[in-house]
């Protein structure tokens, strides 16, 4: 008898019309940030698939290095994404520019510092720096998060190509986000572009709201962020010019926490 999951069905709106790759990619995204291994059972009841069907993905998957079978029976990531991690990281041709930027950013604000890029309606952290001390933002490398919430996601919506024209304009470079995705997180992020005027991302500093809340505190973050942003635009040979002018108009009175 044929699974009624295997069966052809009308493919739904964000399905990609293969139902085999549809089912296997909902495995991988079953594991979510905080899963190190899930059951058979576990994985069936987040995707909505008969264990059978699960349990011949899993086999297609582990043969392929997605997915590991671990002795306890469990499933775990296999070392493949990590391999095209790297590779997609690779592709955006900015991290020579990008992480040393990062790292010295966290180091001099004891913040999170990441870069984000958007992809459909999320935004994806492609490179991170966390700070050594206990209490900081976490942010997951690939994890995608709402592009409508946060910080990076205003400055990746407002810069997008259809909206570029908006740096010419004179329109400011910084957005900050008080509790918008994690009630407990405040954030500030500005925008980095290439030589030709194309967005490349966002640099954003993340850290706990009680920290960041107060305006000075959130106005030095904006600078440090905004400069962060200049150094990694001149770079790419981009135009720092418009950094310069938005640092300098820079206000506690424009940064005032407000309730989630």
């Amino acid at each position: 008898m044929t699974d009624p999951v295997d069966s052809p069905s009308p493919a739904a709106p964000d399905s990609s019309g293969v139902a085999v790759l549809d089912r296997a990619f909902a495995l991988l995204a079953a594991f979510g940030p905080g899963d190190d291994r899930l059951t058979l059972t576990e994985l069936s009841r987040r995707t909505g698939l008969y264990k059978s069907t699960v349990l011949r993905l899993l086999g297609a998957l582990e043969h392929g290095g997605f997915i590991r079978r671990l002795v306890d029976g469990q499933y775990a990531v296999g070392p493949q994404p990590l391999r095209l991690a790297a590779i997609y990281q690779r592709s955006f041709h900015v991290g020579h520019v990008i992480e040393p930027l990062l790292k010295g950013l966290s180091q001099a604000t004891g913040e999170t510092a990441s870069f984000y890029v958007r992809h459909g309606e999320s935004r994806i952290a492609v490179f991170r720096t966390e700070p050594a001390r206990s209490v900081r933002a976490a942010v997951a490398i690939g994890q995608a998060y709402p592009v409508a919430q946060g910080a990076s996601g205003k400055v990746l919506q407002a810069f997008a190509p259809a909206t570029g024209e908006r740096v010419r304009a004179g329109a400011r470079l910084w957005q900050v986000s008080y509790g918008e995705r994690d009630p407990d997180t405040a954030s500030v992020a500005a925008p980095v572009f290439s030589v030709t005027g194309e967005l490349q991302g966002a640099i954003a500093l993340s850290g706990p709201r009680q920290r960041l809340s107060p305006p000075q505190a959130m106005l030095a973050a904006c600078r440090d962020v905004l400069r962060a942003c200049a150094e990694a635009t001149r770079s790419l040979g981009g135009d720092a010019g418009p950094y310069e002018a938005d640092i300098e108009a820079l206000d506690p009175g424009l940064f005032a926490d407000v309730p989630a």
